[in-house]
């Protein structure tokens, strides 16, 4: 999966999600560039998080492949789901710390516990904040 990547909607940009579903044509064995991708995890980091939430999140947005994009944070233990409607509004499922989260467009929930099964605890706060 490492190498896996999406393709952007112009053709001139290429992004390496966490996690990808697709079901289009271009998942032939030996295809390293997804142009079709159906669902879209980012696991967030403090280095990459505003600029996945961002930039990245604005390209992924204009693929009309596109069905839902994911946020995991797992310093907060928090998953921002964004799903596309109806209508093509990108709409916000927030599952707080504990939820179980649920993926529409692959018909998928899965408990806060699996999810975070294999992620260190947060450390502890420091006294400054």
């Amino acid at each position: 999966m490492s190498d896996m990547k999406v393709q952007s909607q112009d053709a001139r940009n290429f992004f390496y999600p966490d996690v990808l579903v697709t079901c289009g044509e271009s998942t032939a064995p030996g295809t390293l560039v997804m142009r079709q991708p159906l669902f879209v995890v980012e696991v967030l980091s403090p280095s990459t998080a505003a600029y996945d939430r961002g930039a990245k999140f604005a390209h992924y947005r204009r693929l009309d492949s596109l069905k839902e994009v994911a946020f995991i944070d797992p310093d907060t233990r928090r998953t921002d789901v964004f799903r596309r409607g109806a209508d093509g509004l990108w709409v916000l499922h927030a599952f707080e710390p504990g939820e179980t989260v649920r993926w529409a467009s692959v018909d998928l929930s899965v408990s806060a516990d699996e999810l975070f099964a294999d992620v260190d605890e947060a450390p502890p706060a420091s006294a400054a904040e």
